[in-house]
Parts: structure tokens; sequence; C-alpha cells
């Protein structure tokens, strides 16, 4: 395929194991299963289109039409297999298995008869939409122009309030600024329109009286009850499907009499009753028990108690569970009646009670098995009045969102909806009716417990379980007890014609009516028709097939009535499936597949009246070629959901307006729920569910419509028992279509990839709508509605919080997200004259910043004397020759090594005596120092100065992974021409070794000196630097970006640069500080090995790989030698906060107590992570560490320290910047809590002697006050220069040595260093007295991501990354190709990988605007990171690109 399979790990995903022998449940989003509708023939037709889904998948890229120029590499060249769309290839292919269905309102009976007339404008011609219709693009985004605004916390701030310049207003906060991001797609000029007038309201047969009708349904029990004692009510079958019990209608009466005595008078005292009437009761029965719950619901209506029937309960965490208990909990519910077998299946604790469900009040359970109920008095008679608006029961109802509501139902609404039945279906007195459906909600209650009564008929109900192992069950009960009427589903009619093989002699002459209640479904044509053509030959007559329609809240809205035999049948509509999407009705005239082909469900119900109104906005009445939603009229109908009088409102009291908003009548409507519209001859037709709308770009699907697009694609091998979801989610402003199926465990990865491959191109083609994400999970995995169907709005929430465990994922981002912004136009080059105009001018002053001035700061005769720190060393070994420098500590915190002054020099200068005895080296040779973090490191430093080498700091190879670490080592040592290693002994066998052979030429190593043993000889003269411009030594580090350098260090600027640490952080002979830093390049080996002899304090050295063995190990040793200043990496902070982030009282009872810490500074080349030190100051702060004490430095090649906190001056501030203008390259400063915020932290107080300045990088001029730009700074401690073997001059002068294009400061020179940021003046006083203007730094430029025309720094997309899900551990990102790649790692188990892709997706394209490209799941700690805690993303990248990354799983978004 030209699309990359997903790869995946083959030990990850093991399936469930599926029950072989069920019959295959084909439930979609309801209970309503079986999606037959076009199978057999889309099947066909899709196998011949789909071979080549390489060339779809290629176009369908191709022609993403917002897509970045990244989806193009995906298709490598155009496939050649199917040319055109799948339309053309179905054109010629039949859909049905019958003759071609005539045109919208034709009989069955001749496919060529005249159309009937419908409504139509006056030409009568019926527009289609053109297919490619193009999508308009809008403006390009607009720039907002950077707003200053302030934000601090100092309460000096008061008293500049009025200064303050004028925040944003609070709306642009809170509103989303929507316009300005998307691309609105233009509605298509060519799309359908509705014509037709507006439509009448329907008024269907009235209601008609009959003498004999009760006037309560309690009044018809009591009749059939005393006078028909022996008439059979209903019967129950066992498990095989044998009658097992009936239940007659003097058993019914007696039963709930005594139920009805019980619940009022035996459960509290006479005084204090628990139940009295107008109170509501769950009822817990199971879907095989009807009888126990007939007997329980008409107790209840005696007893003048509301019953609200439920589902049992399986376990403590059903799905949908909890709202549930919220329905239990609004309606005020403390009772529930059950029977004792069912009581007994409840789960229990381990002290036998009955679990506390998730989220559902307390419940007192009462059983009503006839054994534990009291007989009543003679002389007591229960209530029975007429029929008024008192609710007779509540029917839950689960909503699209999963919320659960109960529709209320009146008493006079129960009898009214009895009589309308009654009349449409025309029961007689005595009939038998087949019950397949839920006896507890629904046409199953309405039918088979209400209406029954109402007419003395008898019932068999049919259990689903019944159903699961007998499929053909119903069909032979109907032949059996020559049923007149059986209520069914498409699934029912589905599973019996699978079954039917098993059972030739069954006879179905006697129905009178098939009741199909889901008649409404997208498949029941297919389903109906099927049927009928296998079992009209047992009987089945065509004109008994009656659909119907029907909705908790409106309850039957409409049913065909039976037919008279011989009549022709009534008409098929044959709609555009593309006229559907735009809610207008076309007959299909353009191909076979995109058509929907409905049946009518009959005529409005008797006594009632129906209108059509938009789904959305007032409930204005659509024209009559219009899809809207139905609404009814009657007297049968809900009138509330229960303790929601809003949404009440909304539903059930709906008055249509006409088109100029007027209302038309005053009589209420009860929305029904259902989508569809009112045919010729007043015939009503349903093309849908508004739970199942799916609105894409203005453009509307049907949940049900996909699900049988899908399941015509061949789904047998792929799909376990046809179980697919499909809902949508709401990601970037619209819509997104998800697909989740069940994979059968017996599926290949190969069949699944191209079952998902074609359903993509399927529902594309037909619904001419791009599908979001396409998901697969192991058989029996998701949700489960309690007969067995999918409970989609929690699989919608499992898909949200990323526990669904997909085993099979394709998302397709690139095809379906079309309203992304254009990408940003860069403008063309700025000259300096407009910078100048466009800035300056203006009144803004140019951000520049400096630290105190070296100059005034002049300190003990120590600079004037020694320049160079050998002198500087030398001195004191002679001054304080005992005074402790360095001290060195293990991971048991014990000090292993300590070096006073005189030790130090002694050490240094048998050191410089073997370099030129042993090594013969020369003064201006390099010598590599390869030293495990310690003293030995400090004094081969110091040795290679007294001998005038130039010492070359490289961090030693790693034992274990030497294939890793060696090359970096032999790089360094090529690259600085070093003369000579200095190490220990153990490392020199290292260096030598048979495995660093394997990894590097050992053989062309320069001269090794183990400095373990030296010989106790003086050095004859120490060396003396004739200028303080000579070199002093080397620092190389590898960046971020995977680049080496090496800069050189002078005399001059290792002074410069100790005595600006002195100052700033007010360093004296008397001081101890702890450092726990790598010191082998930068900031780290200053403060390790220079700053101790320079200043004469004592430091505390912890190599931080101690730490891996005892995380205690800094924090006990600042709390033990009282240390008021301590510097380490972010890793090592990390690793605290992680490790230690539980055992905070531990650290108490440990005596760890950081209350004397003044400054705990993190040495970093990055922009702060202020959430990781917000972290740390946080979590220890229970152990006396200030909120005030830590801070970070910045610092860069150019220049290792640029700003470090120090003593005095004011506190680090902080700043919320937007990050949407951040990736124009501006500065917009918003308020906390704004939407797309940014916070920064100062890094630090910049140190003496430094002038910082904000440049543009293109055109080298200065830049204004928080304006962002390059950092540029110039400082005495400025490295030299880059180390290389060429001496790029160029770039050498550009990076060092370079001037700003205009301005006063022109005439300086400045180093660049290579990182964005702004300089912002707060309104806080620096040290000398004036306004103190801080600098942020934003990031490096070379680590930028540029897409779309946009700057990105990848920290911001990782930390949007890391919030989704808990189980990822790190994240990093690089691009490929304009792809962006998402590399994560996996803590959690590896079911969760799939999980990820989605999570990832969403949240790039929701914050970032971008379409992620490859999501790859990895191990924790694959990610490379270096010592300083940096990620090394190149690396990173070139180990995906050579495929050495060993992924659990990489998803190519398509």
């Amino acid at each position: 395929m030209a699309l990359p399979m997903p790869t995946k790990r083959r030990s990850t995903f093991v399936q469930s194991p599926a029950d072989a022998c069920t019959p295959p449940d084909t439930s979609s989003a309801s209970e309503d299963e079986g999606s037959l509708r076009r199978q057999a023939a889309l099947s066909a037709a899709l196998h011949q289109s789909l071979q080549n889904a390489e060339s779809w998948i290629n176009r369908s890229i191709q022609g993403s039409s917002t897509s970045s120029s990244a989806s193009s590499t995906l298709s490598h060249g155009e496939g050649k297999g199917t040319s055109g769309s799948l339309a053309d290839v179905f054109a010629n292919t039949r859909i049905e298995n019958f003759s071609v269905p005539p045109d919208v309102t034709a009989t069955t009976s001749s496919s060529s008869a005249r159309p009937a007339a419908i409504d139509l404008p006056p030409s009568g011609i019926v527009k289609g939409m053109h297919k490619g219709s193009n999508r308009s693009s809008l403006m390009d985004t607009a720039d907002g122009v950077p707003v200053s605004s302030r934000v601090s916390t100092k309460i000096q701030q008061l008293l500049n309030t009025l200064k303050r310049p004028k925040r944003p207003p609070l709306k642009e906060f809170f509103v989303d600024d929507f316009e300005e991001i998307v691309e609105v797609p233009q509605p298509d000029p060519n799309q359908p329109k509705p014509e037709g007038r507006q439509m009448t309201p329907v008024k269907g047969e009235p209601l008609g009286v009959v003498c004999n009708w009760p006037p309560a349904l309690e009044a018809a029990l009591q009749r059939w009850g005393t006078t028909q004692a022996k008439c059979p009510c209903l019967t129950a079958l066992d498990v095989t499907g044998k009658p097992v019990y009936t239940l007659t209608y003097g058993k019914l009466w007696s039963r709930s009499l005594k139920l009805a005595y019980t619940l009022l008078n035996k459960l509290g005292t006479k005084n204090e009753p628990v139940l009295k009437p107008g109170d509501r009761v769950a009822l817990v029965y199971p879907n095989n028990d009807p009888v126990m719950f007939m007997v329980a619901f008409y107790g209840c209506l005696l007893a003048e108690v509301i019953p609200v029937p439920i589902e049992v309960p399986l376990t403590r965490k059903d799905a949908g569970g909890q709202q549930i208990g919220f329905l239990l909990g609004s309606c005020g519910i403390a009772l529930a009646l059950t029977t004792e077998v069912c009581l007994k299946g409840l789960p229990k604790t381990q002290n036998g009670e009955i679990v506390q469900f998730k989220g559902w009040p307390r419940l007192k359970w009462v059983v009503t098995d006839s054994k534990y109920l009291s007989k009543s008095p003679k002389d007591w008679q229960p209530n029975i009045s007429a029929a008024g608006t008192e609710p007779a029961y509540i029917e839950y109802k689960t909503s699209k969102e999963g919320s659960v509501m109960g529709v209320t139902v009146s008493r006079i609404a129960m009898l009214s909806h009895c009589q309308a039945l009654s009349q449409a279906c025309n029961y007689s007195e005595g009939e038998t009716i087949v019950n397949v459906l839920d006896f507890k909600k629904d046409a199953g209650l309405w039918h088979g417990i209400l209406t029954n009564v109402m007419n003395k008929l008898h019932t068999i109900s049919v259990p689903y379980s019944v159903m699961k192992t007998c499929p053909l069950s119903w069909v032979q009960r109907v032949h059996t007890h020559k049923a007149k009427v059986a209520l069914v589903k498409c699934r029912d009619l589905h599973w019996a014609m699978m079954a039917h093989r098993d059972q030739r002699d069954v006879s179905l002459s006697s129905l009178r009516m098939l009741i199909v209640t889901d008649g409404a479904n997208p498949w029941s044509v297919s389903s109906c028709d099927a049927f009928l053509s296998l079992f009209q030959s047992h009987g089945l007559k065509p004109e008994a097939i009656c659909p119907c329609a029907t909705s908790p809240e409106a309850m039957t809205i409409a049913i065909r009535r039976p037919g008279v035999p011989g009549a022709p049948l009534p008409g098929r509509a044959i709609l555009s499936m593309n006229g559907l999407s735009f809610g207008v009705i076309r007959v299909n005239t353009e191909d076979k597949n995109s058509a929907l082909t409905v049946q009518d469900v009959g005529h409005v119900m008797p006594g009632g009246m129906m209108c059509i109104v938009k789904p959305d906005g007032p409930p204005q009445l659509c024209k009559t070629d219009e899809i809207g939603e139905i609404c009814v009229s009657s007297r049968a109908g809900g009138m509330m959901y229960y303790g929601l009088a809003g949404l009440t409102k909304n539903t059930f009291e709906v008055i249509p307006v006409n088109s100029a908003g007027s209302p038309v009548g005053d009589v209420p409507f009860v929305r029904s729920g259902l989508l569809g519209f009112v045919g010729p001859g007043s015939l009503v037709f349903v093309v849908g569910k508004m739970d199942g709308l799916l609105t894409v770009s203005g453009r509307r699907h049907n949940a049900d419509d996909i699900v049988a697009t899908g399941l015509a694609v061949e789904s047998i091998k792929t799909v376990y028992r046809g179980r697919i979801a499909v809902f949508s989610v709401s990601v970037f402003y619209d819509e997104r279509i998800v697909v989740v199926a069940e994979q059968r465990p017996d599926a290949s990865e190969e069949d699944s990839f191209q079952w998902m491959s074609r359903v993509l191109q399927a529902i594309d083609s037909i619904h001419q709508v791009g599908v979001y994400c396409l998901a697969l999970v192991p058989a029996n995995t998701l949700p489960k509605t309690p007969l067995g169907g999918i409970h989609i709005s929690q699989t919608k929430q499992h898909f949200l919080e990323g526990s669904l465990h997909p085993c099979n994922i394709l998302m397709c981002p690139h095809t379906c997200v079309t309203n992304l912004p254009k990408p940003r136009q860069k403008q063309p080059g700025v000259g300096p004259a407009s910078v100048m105009v466009g800035n300056l001018v203006a009144g803004k002053r140019i951000a520049q910043a400096s630290g105190r001035d070296l100059g005034q700061l002049e300190d003990n005769d120590l600079v004037k004397k020694h320049q160079f720190l050998t002198e500087v060393l030398q001195w004191r070994a002679q001054a304080t020759p005992d005074h402790p420098l360095f001290l060195l500590l293990n991971a048991k915190g014990t000090t292993v090594c300590t070096a006073t002054c005189l030790q130090l020099h002694k050490k240094a200068e048998r050191i410089a005596s073997v370099l030129c005895d042993k090594g013969h080296l020369n003064a201006g040779d390099n010598v590599v120092l390869l030293y495990p973090p310690g003293i030995e490191l400090i004094t081969a430093f110091y040795g290679c100065l007294y001998a005038g080498c130039i010492p070359v700091t490289v961090r030693p190879p790693h034992a274990q992974s030497l294939t890793a670490t060696l090359p970096t080592v032999r790089m360094i040592v090529e690259v600085s021409k070093a003369a000579c290693i200095l190490t220990t002994q153990t490392l020199m066998r290292l260096l030598k070794s048979r495995e660093a052979a394997a990894a590097v030429d050992v053989k062309t190593w320069p001269t090794i000196i183990d400095t373990d043993d030296l010989p106790r000889k003086r050095l004859s003269q120490i060396y003396k630097p004739p200028t303080s411009e000579m070199l002093a030594y080397l620092d190389f580090s590898v960046s971020t970006t995977g680049m080496l350098t090496g800069v050189k260090m002078s005399h001059a600027a290792v002074s410069g640069l100790c005595r600006a640490i002195k100052l700033q952080c007010e360093l004296y002979s008397s001081r101890q500080i702890a450092i726990c830093l790598d010191p082998y390049c930068g900031l780290g080996f200053v403060l390790w090995c220079l700053c101790s002899v320079y200043s004469g304090h004592q430091s505390i050295l912890i190599p931080p790989m101690e730490l891996e063995s005892n995380l205690f190990l800094w924090l006990s040793t600042v709390s033990q030698y009282k240390i008021r200043d301590t510097f380490c990496s972010y890793s090592v902070m990390e690793l605290c906060t992680k490790g230690l982030g539980n055992q905070v009282e531990m650290l108490k009872s440990r005596g760890i107590n950081l209350s004397c810490v003044r400054t705990c500074v993190v040495v970093a080349e990055e922009r702060p992570r202020v959430s990781l030190t917000h972290s740390f100051s946080k979590l220890f702060k229970d152990i006396g560490l200030s909120s005030r004490a830590v801070s970070t430095t910045f610092g860069s090649r150019v220049n290792v320290a640029i700003c470090l906190q120090g003593t005095s001056g004011p506190d680090p501030t902080t700043v919320y910047v937007d990050l949407k203008s951040l990736r124009h390259d501006r500065v917009r400063l918003v308020e906390r809590g704004a939407p797309q915020s940014l916070l920064l932290s100062e890094s630090g107080k910049i140190l003496p002697g430094v002038k910082v300045v904000i440049v543009n990088p293109e055109t080298k001029g200065p830049l204004g006050d928080s304006h962002l730009g390059e950092i540029w700074v110039n400082s005495p401690h400025t490295a030299s220069g880059y180390y290389t073997i060429y001496d790029n001059e160029t770039l050498q002068a550009d990076h060092f040595n370079t001037r700003l294009s205009f301005g006063d400061a022109a005439q300086t020179l400045w180093a660049r260093t290579g990182y964005l940021g702004f300089v912002r003046r707060t309104e806080l006083t620096a040290a000398s007295g004036e306004r103190h203007d801080a600098l942020y730094v934003v990031g490096a430029l070379d680590e930028t991501l540029e897409l779309r025309g946009l700057r990105y720094h990848p920290i911001d997309i990782e930390t949007s990354v890391s919030r989704t899900h808990r189980s990822i551990a790190e994240c990093a990102v690089f691009t490929w190709t304009n792809l962006l790649v998402v590399v994560v790692e996996l803590c959690g188990c590896e079911q969760e990988a799939l999980d990820l892709v989605p999570l990832v997706t969403n949240v790039v394209l929701e914050e970032h605007y971008l379409i992620v490209g490859v999501v790859v799941v990895v191990d924790p700690g694959v990610i490379p990171i270096n010592s300083r805690g940096e990620k090394q993303r190149m690396h990173l990248r070139d180990s995906f690109l050579a495929d050495q990354l060993d992924p659990i799983y990489v998803a190519y978004n398509m």
C-alpha cells in the first residue's frame, strides 16, 4: 500500500476470547441491532472498486484542501488502479436484491408507474448538488497588534495603577477569537435549498369513542380480573424458549392488590408509612421475568405510587450506571422493588450487603414475591379514579451525551395512548400477541403490558436471552399460538432469517400485523423486504408488515395500519444522501449508492397532530421538501422530564412558529427526537434520530447511515458481530466523525487494515464526509447497553479519556480538517529604516538591559595583583594553605576527598611536571581531561594551566553503553587536535579495551597518561601567559540540535566571569556552596572548577549520578551543612520532584530542613521550566524552602553566564504571553487565565559587566521594549570564538563580533546567543536604584519548527501533549519532510499505546492548529536527554529515520 501501514510490536495486543457460537449481534448505537441495508450489493460493488485502496488514499491526501505540504510527502506517486469516484463504479451496481425501487412515491407493484404528486416548486425541477463543490477560501488571519499589559504581584505596583496601560477588555480573554483563527468554509453555491411551501400540520383520524373503554387503565384491570379471571394475560418462557408460566387476569388482579396493600400499609408503621401516594419507586426486574414486573407495575398503579422501571445493575460500575443513579436521586427514590432471585444475584460486599452502586442514592430493597406479601383485608379497596394529568409512571431515556432523564407519563396520556394504539392496530379482545421487545419501556411496555390489559389480550413475552440461544423462538411462538400480532425489531427479523434453516414447517399465516418498532431505522427497509421474501412462502402476508416510529417523549408517533390483501403496498422514498445532508428532500437521480431508500411508518396516530420543525434554533415550521424534527401534539405523549423544568419547556411545550417567527396556533407540541418529513398521502417518513445527528461543516449526517455503510464493506471478516459505533467529537471548532468497531478475534492485521481503508473510502464516496478516526477494539470490550447494544456515550467518553484500548487505529486529520487557518505568508524583508520608524520613533525604549557596572565594583587587590587564575591559586597556597576549597561527597553523603589550597597547588604542580616529562608537551598544546566528576578533574585542570597547556574537559564514556558514548569522546579528541589525554587507570583500561575497539579505532588515540600514581617531582617553573588574551581552556558541548561546538575561553574571560559571579552571589572565603551539576561544560564547569579558587569559598561537590542511588543526598547535604547557596540542573530537580514527591514526611522525620537556603539556582541554557520550579518550591515548602529561593540562570555557547539571580536585587518576575502571537514572532502580554497563554519567568538577573540588546535576527536592527527578537550580548567574559578545525571566519564574525545595523549601540561589538527573548522594563527597583529591566528567554532559534509559516517552540507542543494522558512519561517533537512527528514515552501498559494517538492528534490540533503527521509510541527512557536535562531532539530524529527506536506503535496520520 502507498500509505505506510502502522507498525506495531507483536507482543502488544492479546485478543480477548469471544464466544464463538453466538449469532451475529449487529448492534449499533441503540439496541437496534441488524444493519442489513444495502449489504449484499454494496459488498459486491465495494469489492470491485476498493481493490486498489492505494490510489484512493493518495488521491485523498493530495486533495486535502488545506493540509500542510506535508501530506503530499506521504503519497508515493498516484496509484494506477481506479479512476473516478467510487460513485462511478457503483453506478451500474444494483443495490437492493429485488427490482430497482421506484420513484419516491411510486408503488412496488409496477416500477415504472407514474410518480404521484409531491410538493415541489412550480417548475417541478429537483436540483441536485454538484459533487466537486469547492470550498472557497476566506481571508487570511488578522494579525493582532501587540498589546502591552502588566502582570505582577508586587504591592509596590498599587502605586503605579494609574500608569498601567489599559488591559485588553475583559471579553477578549473569554470570547474565543474563532473567526481570527479558523478558515470558515463558505457555503457551497450549488447546495440544494428547500423550495416547497411551508408545511401545514397533519392530523390523524379522530380517536373513536368506544362505549366500553374504561375510565382508567386500573379500571380495565379490575374489570377483567374480576369478570374474566381465568383468561390468560401473559406467558413467560424459560431459557430454551418453552412456556414456563402463564399469568391469568385473575392472578394479576389479586397479586397486584396484595402488593398495593403491602406497599401502602406494611412497610412502615401506621403513623409513619414509608410510601405514600405520589412517591416514586424503582422497579428492578430482569428481562426474563415479565410476570413479576407486570404485577409490580400494576401494584404501583393501584397504590398510586409512581413506578420507575430501570435495568438490573450487574456490576458496581455498569456502563451508564452512574447516570441511572442520578435519575433515581433526582426522582427522590428510596425504595426499589425486585424479585428474590434477582436480589440474590446483585453484587454484594464481603459482609453480604448489596454494594453501593456508583452514583446511586441509598436504597431500601423490597422483594415482591407472593409469599412475602400481605393479603389485603376484605374492606380494603384501592382508589381507582378516572384518569387525570397526575403522573402514572416514569420511563427512563438516555440522551446523546449519556445523561439519563425520566419521561413522566400521566394517567390520562397512558390511557389515551392505549386507546390510540387499540384503534390503530384494531386490537380485539382475546387476541394473542408475541412480544420480543423489552417490556419495561417503549413499545414493549405500551403494547405488551398496557394496551394488553386494556383489550384483554394474551401476550407471549420472548426474552432477549432466549433470542440469543434460539433466534427463531419468536417465529415458533407465533406458529404455535396462532398469534395475530408480533412486536419485533429489525434485529429479530435478521436473526430469524439466519436461523431459518433449522425450521421448515412454521406458518406465519395467522399474523395480521408484524409491527417493526424500529421501522424508522435506515436499514429497516431491507430487513423487512428480505424477511418477507423468505417467509412469504410460510404464509406471511406482505400487507402484515407494519413499521412504526416511536420515541420516549412523544410515544408512538406513527404506525402503518394493516393493509387490505391485494391492495398495492405503500411507496418508497429514494432520497439523495447529498440532499439529506443539507436537510432537503431530493429524489436521487445521480447514482445508486449515495441513495437512501426509506419506507413510510404509516400515518399519524388517531387523535394526534404532527408538524415538522427545524432541528436547531426556534421551532420554525419546515417547508414541504425539507427534513426536520417531527413534533406531535396529542393527549397521548409524555408530559415532562421529571425534575428538569428548562429541558421540559424546550421539548414538551413547543409552539411552532412560521418563517416570520410568529407562533402558529396555540397548541403545544412535543419534540419526538426523530428526523423526517411528511410525504404524499400524509405518509410519515423517518430518516434518522436527533441523537444520531452528526453536523460536520454545516452538513448533517446520520450515525446509523454511516454504521450501515461500514457494515456493507465486507465487514464479516473483520467486525465482530457487526458491532460498530459512530459518534462525533468536537475538535478545532468542528465536529469530527469517529468510527469504532469491535474486531473479530481471528481477524488478521492485514485484513483489518484493508477493511479500515475501504470503509474510509466508502464513507467518503457515499456520504461525502471524511472520517477523523477509525479504531478497532478487541471483541467484547465496548461498553454495552442492558440489551447488548453498544453504549455510545460511554464509548465516546472512553475515547476522549484514552481508555478505549484500540488494537488498530487510523487517523485521517489531513483529509477531514479543512478549516485550518491559511499558512502565514512572511512579509518581504523589512529595511532598517522602516524598523526604526516602526519601533523607535513611536517613543519606545530600545530593548536593552545591563548588569551592574564592573568598573565601580573593584574588589580588594586580588584583581589588580593577579590577572590569571594560576596566580590566584599560588597566592592562596601561600596565604591560606590549609583553607579547604573542595569537598567531594559519595552516595552515602560521606566525604571521600577534600582539597585545601596547598594540596590543590601541590598536585597541580606534579601533573604539570608529568605533562612536560612524559607527554613532552609544549605550551599551547590541547589536553583532553577524561575524569568522573570529582577533585581529580580540578587538579588536572590546574596542572594543565601550570604547564601552559590548554585543558579540554570531556565527559568520560559509560562502560555499559560504549557504542553510544565513546564516539562523542573520540570526536572531541579529534576536533580539538588533543596532543594527550589525562585520565584515571580505570578509564585508561576502558579506552584501550576490546569493547572500545568495537566502537572506535583505539590505535589512533593520542598519548594517554593516567594520573593515579604521580611521581613526587617539583615543577621547575610555572607557566605564565604573556597576555590575558591567551587561551585558558576549550569548552566543548553538544547542543540539543546535535551540534558539537567548542568555544575558546581566554584568561581575561575566565577572570571576568569568576569576578562577576563572585559579586553577584557575594562569595567570600567564609562561605560554603553546594553544587550538584555536571562539571564538563558551560556554567557547570565554571562553578565546579574555577569559582572556589577565585573567590576562596568552599564548594561541596555532589556528582549528580550519585542521586540515582540516594535521592536524599543533595537535600540532606544542603540541610546538614546549612548551605545558603546551592546550584543544580533541571534533571536533578526533576529527579527530586518525582522521586521525593510523596516522601516529604520522611524528609521531615530525617530532620532535613531547607530554611537555610537563600538561593537555589538551576543552571540551564533554555527557557525556564516554570512548572517544574514551581512544583519543586511547593513540594518542599513544608521542609522550610522559601518560595523566593528557586531561580534559574541563562547562558549560551557564546557566553556561558549571562544571567544569574544572585543575592541582591528584586525576585524574578513572571509574565503571561499569548502563544498565538509568539508564533507570529510577537509578544502580547495577557492576564493570567487567558486562553492560549504561556507563563514565562525571568532567567535570573543580568551579571555585572554584561549588556544585552534584543535584535531583529533578519535585519539586525534593535527592537523596542517587549518585542520578541534574538538576544545579543556584550561582556568581558564572552568566549573569544569557536574552536574549529577550519576556523570559519564568517561564522566567527557573525556570532562573536557583530554590529547592529543602526542605533546608538551600533559601535559596540556583540555576540549572538541564538536565543529568542524580550526585555521588559518592570516597576521594580534594581540594586542601582533604577527601574529593573527583566530578560525573558523564549527558546533557541535553531530548535524552532517552521510550520505553516509560523514559528513553534517544541517545548510548547510537548507541554500540551504531556498533559493529555496520565501514561505519557515524556514526549518530544521534531519535523520530518514538513510532517510533525510526535514521540511519546508510554509508562502505562502497552494496550494503552493506541489510546494516545487520537489524544495527541486532538490536543496539537486544538492548541497549536497543527496536524500531527506521525505519532510514535516508545518505551520510557528512549528519548535521549543530555546532562543538563535537555531533550536531544535531533538524535531522536536520526534514530527514528534509521529505524532504531524499537517503537511499540507508529501511527501515520492520513
